[in-house]
């Protein structure tokens, strides 16, 4: 099996299962609007999501070992393809055609940028000083984007994105640095880098959660995309990677990756956003049952837009009253 086939397979395992941390990610915000970070961490909901995370991230680096930046970041898009059936599973519907045409545009995008991105395996890594440069730099963008102002979901989503792909680019260093034979595991070089890959996934992953309190559609599809740009950013400028075919790969690369992001905003915007309907009427046998869209639980607009799940734990009696034996 050649490196890139194997680094294709990971990302796509990699790609679901970062699909349902988002879905939990989403739902968890959705219900603590407003709550600080010590209270997400005493929730399990939120540990379920990043334990999801983890295992994502760590199919994630595995692919990073076989295949390069400009390839295994773009298909980070198919968290969204990923998300369509899950989305539809959980709601017990099938795909409808926007889906189907959001998901068949990101897939074929995909293709074209897999064609000329495909290479050996990595083998250059960052310098110390160039990774503390990258993060110099990706810092003083995330610190902008992070500033208070108006529409601070999509800003801090692109910030997430933005650390998310310099993390796997740090990730990708440290990999292929700690299965170097010729030098030690753990170098001055692999630990720096390290060190730079926890600070940069850690802030990806509480920029997403709050970016997603309004909603999951539009931040995820902006996190998809500002990941791979800044990834291949430093792939293409620091770490010798190149696309295949020349200037007619570049462009094909380029229609690509237009076509994918085509294809992310559709599936973004898949689900409508919810109408609040006071105290409808139940219906007859004889009425029309109104269905709702198949990856409304995956891609709500609104927080709001979830259902009211009933207590399972039974109404406290009123002071005054004793409960029966």
């Amino acid at each position: 099996m050649s490196a890139t086939l194997v680094a294709v397979v990971l990302s796509l395992f990699s790609a679901v299962a970062y699909a349902a941390a988002a879905v939990a990610q989403e739902r968890l915000a959705s219900r603590t609007d407003g709550a600080g970070v010590l209270r997400l961490l005493s929730r399990g909901a939120w540990w379920w999501s990043v334990g999801l995370n983890a295992g994502a991230a760590l199919l994630h680096v595995a692919a990073l070992k076989y295949g390069t930046l400009t390839l295994v970041q773009p298909l980070g898009a198919l968290t969204l393809v990923a998300a369509v059936p899950l989305g539809a599973r959980m709601a017990g519907r099938r795909v409808t055609a926007v889906e189907w045409r959001g998901t068949a545009l990101t897939l074929a995008g995909l293709c074209a940028v897999l064609v000329t991105a495909s290479g050996p395996a990595p083998d250059d890594v960052l310098s110390v000083p160039q990774a503390l440069a990258v993060a110099g730099v990706t810092a003083t963008l995330i610190g902008a984007l992070s500033r208070p102002g108006t529409r601070p979901g999509l800003r801090h989503a692109t910030a997430s994105g933005f650390a998310s792909g310099v993390a796997s680019a740090l990730t990708q260093t440290v990999t292929v640095a700690a299965t170097d034979r010729t030098g030690p595991l753990l170098s001055g070089q692999v630990v720096v880098v390290a060190l730079l890959v926890a600070a940069f996934a850690a802030g990806g992953l509480l920029l997403s959660q709050t970016a997603y309190k309004g909603g999951l559609g539009a931040p995820l599809a902006v996190v998809t995309l500002a990941n791979p740009i800044a990834a291949a950013v430093i792939g293409l400028s620091l770490l010798g990677e190149r696309l295949q075919g020349g200037a007619a790969g570049l462009l094909l690369a380029g229609a690509g990756a237009a076509v994918a992001a085509w294809g992310v905003v559709t599936l973004s915007r898949a689900a409508p956003n919810p109408v609040a309907v006071p105290s409808p009427p139940s219906p007859s046998a004889d009425d029309p049952v109104e269905e709702e869209h198949p990856v409304a639980a995956v891609l709500a607009l609104e927080p709001g837009s979830a259902a009211y799940e009933p207590s399972l734990l039974p109404r406290q009696p009123k002071p005054g009253h004793l409960t029966p034996l």
